[in-house]
């Protein structure tokens, strides 16, 4: 049997809109606030992702912050350090703050900070953990943490909802979006086949 395409725009139209559907539903996470044991910040040059987790404890949903991240370049200045003066200077307490200092990559994120989490606490008592990241980086950084993290543990994932980031409701109108979100797709597919995320 011969596939027959159709050439009219509108059929075009219509299948380019459902693949940008599909692929925002699978790379754009965004769950409601929600009260966790801890918020994780993932470390990125731009500082919207800490947003998210100094809402989370001012309004009272977490008491603990782990801020991920050194950023790829040794010669740069910490990410982790320019977030945590920044949740300091937007009110969260240094004892709520807690530091993960050397992951330079979305991986290293997460087995980095489960061992801070073990010498601070028991993961016996962490039930509940929201993950503040880019929103493009939503779905990689769910998986990975999925991978690695205890599978009793629930996670919330919370993008911030700065302008300057990609997000899910304008992605595909440039190039440039379209470009990262199909990079998103293949280094969730080279990572899935490292076994560094979880595909469960």
């Amino acid at each position: 049997m011969k596939l027959q395409v159709s050439d009219r725009p509108g059929a075009i139209q219509m299948c380019e809109a459902q693949s940008i559907r599909a692929l925002t539903s699978f790379i754009f996470m965004d769950d409601e606030p929600a009260t966790v044991d801890l918020a994780i910040v993932l470390g990125s040059p731009s500082i919207s992702n800490v947003e998210p987790a100094i809402d989370l404890y001012l309004k009272g949903f977490t008491k603990k912050i782990v801020i991920s991240g050194h950023g790829p370049s040794p010669e740069s200045v910490p990410e982790w350090r320019i977030y945590r003066d920044h949740a300091l200077a937007a009110g969260v307490p240094s004892e709520a703050l807690m530091i993960e200092p050397n992951a330079r990559n979305t991986l290293e994120n997460f087995l980095f900070t489960a061992k801070v989490i073990t010498q601070h606490t028991s993961w016996d008592k962490i039930s509940r953990i929201a993950i503040c990241c880019k929103p493009i980086h939503t779905r990689r950084a769910f998986m990975t943490a999925r991978k690695h993290f205890p599978g009793h543990v629930k996670l919330f994932m919370c993008p911030p909802r700065d302008p300057a980031d990609l997000q899910a409701h304008n992605w595909s109108q440039t190039v440039i979006g379209r470009d990262r979100v199909l990079g998103e797709v293949r280094r969730i597919a080279e990572y899935g086949m490292k076994r560094d995320l979880s595909i469960d």
